[in-house]
């Protein structure tokens, strides 16, 4: 009977969650059994991986095979590399102490890099909103000045308007002082010429 160690989906529509899981090969995915190893959620960044390590090292060990994703994920918690490191000693290549000194010395290294990402997405979505945020005051002036623009066109209208009015009112005024100056005149100068005939 084939062992695999492979993913069970669990969760809502769009939001996928996974048992790692020991089951028979010919078992279907989501059905029965043998031993939960422990689970993996996709949806947080870096995503949350929680595994008994002792146990997923057993199945490992005794010829589980794990499907492409569930190695990913013990090679992600080191299951895989105390594997190799456990056959070099059954080789004779290494001591159990070297074999504990090289696992921690990558548990460290692991830890560091883990630490140097989360600190590295920080500072980038720091970034990221002090970019959002100049886009978005960039945006505003843009906005302002055409507005400021607009107002300065509506308002040279206005005063445009006025002038001609203004300039027409004056015009009126001066055509009424220039008739009513004109109509005694024309009177006067009629008056003499009607006399005369």
């Amino acid at each position: 009977m084939p062992t695999k160690i492979r993913l069970q989906r669990k969760g809502k529509k769009g939001q996928p969650f996974y048992h790692l899981v020991v089951a028979d090969g010919r078992a279907p995915r989501d059905g029965k059994f043998i031993e939960k190893l422990g689970t993996y959620n996709p949806m947080t960044h870096p995503a949350t991986i929680e595994i008994n390590f002792d146990r997923a090292l057993y199945w490992v060990q005794v010829g589980a095979q794990p499907t492409d994703t569930a190695r990913s994920i013990l090679s992600n918690k080191g299951v895989l590399l105390k594997h190799h490191l456990i056959k070099g000693i059954q080789k004779g290549a290494h001591t159990e102490e070297q074999v504990e000194e090289k696992f921690n010395e990558w548990l460290q290294q692991k830890e560091q890099r883990l630490e140097r990402m989360k600190a590295e997405s920080s500072l980038s979505e720091k970034e990221e909103n002090k970019k959002r945020l100049e886009a978005e005051r960039k945006v505003n002036e843009a906005k302002a000045e055409e507005l400021a623009k607009k107002r300065a066109k509506e308002n040279l209208k206005v005063e445009e308007q006025q002038t001609a009015e203004a300039e027409a009112e004056a015009e009126t005024e001066a055509g009424t002082e220039v008739k009513a100056e004109a109509g005694p005149e024309v009177k006067a100068e009629a008056s003499p010429e009607t006399k005369a005939e």
